[in-house]
């Protein structure tokens, strides 16, 4: 069983960073794929970042490309995701996931992973 625990969220204003981690325990995770998800109030959880095991292939929506960063630290266990010039409209919780699949590849779809997190708020003031 893998456990995921994010952090790092809070309250930003709008051009200003945050970085989420995201801390697994319970298993190596050195072959998983990782993801980062988000959802709004009244809106479907939707795709963010995506990267395969190593961190060799990266994956992001259109709305948070060239602004957010998805990277991996496997000597940690850990996932990150740097987020830049922030906007009200990317005001969601936070969710980070794991794909024990050994593919090699990333995922963009939630039901691809197997493992989440509790999620982290993050709120941009605009």
């Amino acid at each position: 069983q893998v456990q995921l625990i994010e952090s790092g969220g809070g309250l930003a204003p709008a051009g200003g960073s945050l970085r989420l981690s995201c801390a697994a325990s319970g298993r190596t995770l050195s072959t998983y794929a990782w993801g980062w998800f988000r959802q709004a109030p009244g809106k479907e959880r939707e795709f963010v970042a995506a990267v395969n095991w190593n961190g060799g292939a990266t994956a992001y929506a259109d709305s948070v490309k060239g602004r957010f960063t998805i990277s991996i630290d496997s000597a940690k266990n850990t996932g990150y995701l740097a987020m830049n010039s922030l906007k009200p409209e990317d005001t969601a919780v936070y969710y980070c996931a794991v794909n024990p699949a050994t593919s090699r590849q990333y995922y963009t779809r939630v039901y691809d992973y197997t493992y989440w997190g509790q999620g982290t708020q993050v709120t941009v003031s605009s």
